[in-house]
Order: structure tokens, then C-alpha cells, then sequence
């Protein structure tokens, strides 16, 4: 039997002992067949008999698949150990990220001061959590509690293999109860929670890069002393109306460089890849404790606008 088998073989054992075989990357099939390239196909098909007719201008570009739409993505595999859960507070999730041996990875480089960002959010938009599981590194399985009401929920795995490339791995997770929809929300730019508030300026728009800067105050004074929540002045986290398509929005400067400021401005910059209502959630970190405010925008453009925006309930929560 080769090394990955042996690796196989022992961590399934291991599992088997906490209850979580689940985990094992032949519990959840073959990773080499889930991550053939969706566009390749198409690709192909237009030239079926392996010539390729026309000028490099002429053949079509492929289109990037925004993140976290993929349980299983360039051989690595998100496996919940459960996809069923009770509703409550602190509810705790354990899965691991298998490889493409199958076996559940143990090593990851740190990314915003962490290995591996979990984002939480019920698919109607509320309920927003980022939060940083503990890994296991006997056994490659993470775990984390995190807040649950009734409904479908979208669970997001942030992380680079080391070696490899960054990834965004989604899967659902159904939370048992009665379900009670929020009701739609329309496009908002300023968000209040507790006692701050915070502003959005700027436009999405397919086909082009946007500068978002979010502007944050506290009973109406500009804070100029927001602290630093790993390495940055405020993380965003961008989801689409429709299907939550997970999107990188990054931030200018880096605490400490000098020339990056605590406040009042935090600013982004991305790019959507088509027309729709997008969520932002906005992390920033004030007196010790992080806090989460949520918005909604509507992105113009080229591209077919995504059915359905979504419902968002509460705009902020605090956060962890």
C-alpha cells in the first residue's frame, strides 16, 4: 500500500473514533471526478473534431467562477461532518478540507493573520458570522461553534493549501425549526449598530473595477481610532443576490505601514462579475469588540442580472 493510502486508511480510523468518518475523502466520492473544469466542456464541444479553426481572437474567453459556489474545487473537498443541525446559539461545526489524495489536509498558510476564515449566513442574507475555526492537526478537522436560527444555510471556507492556490469552498447546511423569512431589502449605503454608523460610497458595476470606501463614525463623530482586526482596518465580505457567489474585496494599506490611516475611511476595492443586488458585510474592530454592518447594492452593467435579490433582514450585528 503507498504513503496516501496508509494516510487514507489512519485517518479514517481516527475519525471512526470521534464519529466524524464522514470526513474521509471517500465519504464524500471521488474528488477527481467533482472537479472536471465546468467550461471546458463548451469549450470543446465547439471543435469536436480537435481543430481549432479562427484566430485566438475569435475563441471565446472563459469565464471565472466567483467563489464558494463549489463544494469540491482543483481536487480539494469541504466536508461538513453534519449537514443537518439544530437551531440555538453555539451550535458546533466540524468539517475538514480534503485534499486531492483524499486525505484531510493539515497544512494551510496564514491568510489575514489566520489559516482559515468560516463565513456563516443563512441564504436569505441574515445571520452574517465570520468566524475562525481551531484545527485538529492529528486528524485535519476543524471545528467551531457558530449561531443558528431555523432555515438553509451557506457556509464559506476561506483558505490557501500550502503549495496551492487560494480557494472558497460553500456548502448548505440545514437548521432544523420553524423557517421565517426576512422580508426583502431594498439598496441601502448607511448601516447602524449599537452606537456607530457607518457609510458606503461608491458604485458597482460589472466589466470594471470599484473603489468602495466605507466611512465609520460613533455618535456622530468620525472615529480616527479603529483598531486593527486581522492585519487590516475592516475585513468585507461580498455575497450575490440569487446564487451567494463569494467574492475577494481587498483593502488598501495595512496597519502600521506608515501611511494607512485608523479611521474614519476604510476602502476596498473588487469587481462583480455580472449585474445584480449584491450583500456587504463590513468587520471592524473599536473598543476591543468587532462589530459586523450589513448593506445592500445593486450592481449595473453588462451581464444578466441574477433572479432574485435575496431577503436581508437586520442591517448590523455585533460580531466576534
Amino acid at each position: 500500500m503507498n504513503t496516501p493510502a496508509k494516510l487514507t486508511g489512519f485517518v479514517t480510523a481516527v475519525a471512526a473514533v470521534f464519529g466524524i468518518a464522514l470526513l474521509v475523502g471517500a465519504a464524500v466520492g471521488p474528488v477527481e471526478e467533482q472537479t472536471e473544469d465546468p467550461t471546458a466542456s463548451a469549450h470543446d464541444a465547439g471543435h469536436g473534431n480537435g481543430t481549432v479553426t479562427g484566430s485566438a481572437a475569435e475563441t471565446p474567453a472563459v469565464e471565472e467562477i466567483p467563489g464558494g459556489l463549489m463544494t469540491y474545487r482543483n481536487g480539494y473537498a469541504l466536508a461538513l461532518a453534519e449537514t443537518d443541525l439544530e437551531s440555538g446559539e453555539d451550535r458546533n461545526l466540524t468539517f475538514a478540507i480534503n485534499g486531492p489524495g483524499g486525505a484531510p489536509v493539515t497544512d494551510f498558510d496564514v491568510t489575514h493573520d489566520k489559516e482559515l476564515h468560516l463565513i456563516a449566513v443563512r441564504r436569505d442574507f441574515t445571520g452574517f458570522q465570520h468566524v475562525h475555526p481551531v484545527l485538529d492537526e492529528n486528524t485535519g478537522i476543524w471545528s467551531v461553534d457558530v449561531d443558528l436560527t431555523p432555515g438553509t444555510w451557506r457556509v464559506f471556507t476561506d483558505f490557501t493549501p500550502t503549495g496551492g492556490e487560494s480557494l472558497t469552498l460553500g456548502a448548505d447546511l440545514a437548521v432544523a425549526g420553524e423557517f421565517v423569512p426576512a422580508a426583502p431589502q431594498a439598496d441601502n449605503r448607511t448601516a447602524t449598530v449599537d452606537d456607530y454608523e457607518v457609510t458606503l460610497d461608491g458604485d458597482l458595476s460589472s466589466g470594471s473595477d470599484a473603489m468602495l470606501t466605507l466611512t465609520v463614525s460613533k455618535d456622530g463623530r468620525p472615529l480616527t481610532d479603529l483598531q486593527p482586526y486581522l492585519g487590516a482596518y475592516g475585513h468585507l465580505v461580498a455575497l450575490r443576490g440569487g446564487d451567494l457567489a463569494y467574492l475577494h474585496v481587498h483593502p488598501d494599506g495595512t496597519p502600521g505601514d506608515g501611511t494607512t490611516r485608523p479611521g474614519p475611511e476604510v476602502v476596498f476595492h473588487t469587481s462583480v462579475p455580472s449585474a445584480g443586488t449584491y450583500h456587504l458585510y463590513l468587520d471592524f474592530q473599536h473598543d476591543g469588540v468587532v462589530r459586523t454592518a450589513a448593506f445592500t447594492l445593486t450592481a449595473g452593467g453588462t451581464g444578466e442580472v441574477q433572479p432574485g435579490s435575496g431577503a436581508h433582514g437586520d442591517h448590523s450585528r455585533s460580531g466576534r
